[in-house]
């Protein structure tokens, strides 16, 4: 019962990080900078500058939204290209995990029997911990950029702050990680069983030459006593047979006399 429960919350966590994951492709502003709204004037403008893997785009106070989509591939900045590569690798990962692990789940009654259920279920664990993991280094690789544009005094220019999608990513990421370390932990004894040890006490081992010689001494010991036992009724039969021949000599005898 406690193997099921246990596989039944991974697959909810894990697939709830996912979804999260899955969101912050399409959301926007992985970065906001604010431009204005500091002067002394009675008028106040303010505008704000964001982006997210796709596009930058420009919202003034009146609410214009003025965007500019990224060029081809190669014309993106190279840390752009790899938080992509690493959050699509990622999703890859989670979409065939999520697969094997609604094969391998207890609950299901596909997927072949306990064994193999159980071993499907542990490969689904790594593919989920394994995207979890390159969810999460693509998000920290954004969040790298944009601290090393913010704190370089030779960059001059707008200083950006992590937006929603970044930490909503990091959140789906460490879920999707939980999920997989619950269905590791769910057939770890299944699969890895620990190895039954046996003790053996003092007084009941026995040295092998000592073992041989016990065993080869009560057989020759066994031999020895029928031989003997033999010899006693051979002897036996003997004295009886001279006896009965005894008697039938001094019969005869005392007869002629």
């Amino acid at each position: 019962m406690r193997k099921r429960l246990a596989q039944i919350f991974g697959f909810l966590v894990s697939t709830t990080g996912w979804i999260f994951v899955a969101c912050t492709m399409a959301m926007d502003h992985w970065k906001v900078a604010e431009i204005g709204g500091k002067g002394g004037s009675n008028i106040i403008s303010i505008a704000w500058y964001w982006s997210n893997l796709w596009k930058d785009c420009f919202i003034d106070s009146t609410a214009v939204v003025n965007c500019r989509d990224f060029a081809v591939l190669w014309g993106v900045e190279k840390y752009i290209q790899g938080v992509r590569g690493l959050v699509m690798i990622g999703l890859s990962l989670g979409f065939f995990g999520a697969i094997l692990a609604f094969l391998g789940m207890e609950c299901t009654f596909i997927g072949g029997n306990d064994k193999t259920k159980d071993k499907v279920l542990f490969i689904a664990a790594v593919f989920h911990f394994v995207g979890g993991l390159s969810n999460c280094a693509g998000y920290c690789l954004y969040i790298n950029q944009i601290a090393t544009d913010t704190f370089n005094p030779t960059v001059t220019g707008l200083q950006f702050i992590p937006g929603t999608p970044i930490f909503l990513g990091l959140v789906g990421a460490f879920l999707i990680m939980g999920g997989a370390i619950l269905y590791a932990v769910s057939i770890l004894k299944d699969i890895f069983p620990k190895s039954s040890t046996y003790v053996y006490s003092a007084m009941s081992y026995v040295h092998p030459k000592s073992r041989n010689r016990t065993i080869h001494g009560k057989y020759s010991n066994g031999s020895r006593r029928s031989r003997e036992s033999e010899g006693s009724k051979i002897s036996t039969i003997s004295k009886g047979s001279v006896s009965r021949t005894n008697i039938g000599v001094t019969s005869d005898r005392d007869a002629f006399v």
